[in-house]
């Protein structure tokens, strides 16, 4: 029974760890519970929880939570700490939690054991590997355009800097999933990249880069396969995919069958 309130709560975080025997003996617990225990089991794998403890459960799906919001938590908390963060950084960690506001909040920790109370860009940058907002975009944009010579360039930097080329291609990702988003919003093309770019365009780079994701992961040469999928996304964004040429060769077949049939009614 609780000492202290109505209930007593057990909390078994990363509960798909339990092995069979521990959920069989859970399982008697849980098809007749008392009326004063609550139990609440987190986990990040539910698919590997057995369907009998999930049918005895309700289950709630979490997302993640937003960049912005963790980004304001992480400022609330270095402001009483008096932590003197630059915003970025705080950005760049957001970035790398990956709507974990726990595992932002470790980051936060191990950056100030690293640098102290005064924590910059740069730090957070050096510290995971991670390329800057602004690099992103310049390597976006050097796709976007076809420029083969900057793609290189970049890549040679990440390298020269110690970055984490699969982070940075998850970033490259993010970002021209935006150029995606506002290309839909204004109709169809975007040209926020320095290149107009249509929604199909757009969508052929981001599966490009998506369909790389396994070789430059388990690759043997990480900057190869790396410069070798930016190349790769470059071309194909910008090639003309087959069905879109079929289709505008149709409609200028029937244009000029139109066209063709209106003078033939105004010679008779």
């Amino acid at each position: 029974s609780p000492s202290q309130g109505r209930y007593k709560i057990y909390i078994i975080d990363e509960v798909h760890m339990l092995s069979t025997a521990a959920f069989n003996a859970l399982l008697k617990i849980l098809e007749e519970p008392p009326e004063h225990v609550k139990f609440i089991f987190a986990t990040t794998e539910a698919q590997k929880v057995l369907p009998t403890i999930v049918s005895r459960c309700q289950r709630f799906d979490l997302k993640p939570i937003p960049e912005k919001l963790i980004q304001e938590r992480l400022a609330r908390i270095c402001k009483v700490e008096e932590i003197a963060a630059e915003d970025n950084a705080l950005q760049a960690i957001a970035r790398m939690a990956d709507g974990g506001m726990r595992d932002s909040q470790s980051i936060l920790d191990q950056m100030i054991a690293f640098c102290g109370d005064s924590i910059s860009e740069e730090d957070v940058l050096k510290v995971y590997g991670l390329v800057s907002v602004e690099q992103t975009t310049d390597l976006a944009k050097a796709i976007a355009s076809g420029d083969h010579a900057k793609i290189l360039e970049l890549v040679d930097d990440f390298d020269a800097s110690g970055r984490d080329f699969f982070r940075a291609l998850v970033d490259l990702q993010a970002r021209i999933r935006e150029t995606l988003l506002t290309a839909i919003k204004n109709g169809g093309s975007d040209a926020s990249l320095g290149a107009s770019m249509t929604t199909e365009a757009i969508t052929r780079l981001l599966d490009s880069l998506r369909k790389s994701e396994s070789g430059l992961k388990f690759g043997l040469n990480e900057k190869v396969n790396f410069e070798v999928a930016l190349l790769k996304a470059s071309e194909e964004c910008r090639a003309r995919a087959i069905d879109g040429l079929i289709r505008e060769l149709s409609t200028i077949a029937n244009s000029m069958t139109e066209k063709k049939k209106a003078s033939n009614l105004t010679v008779s």
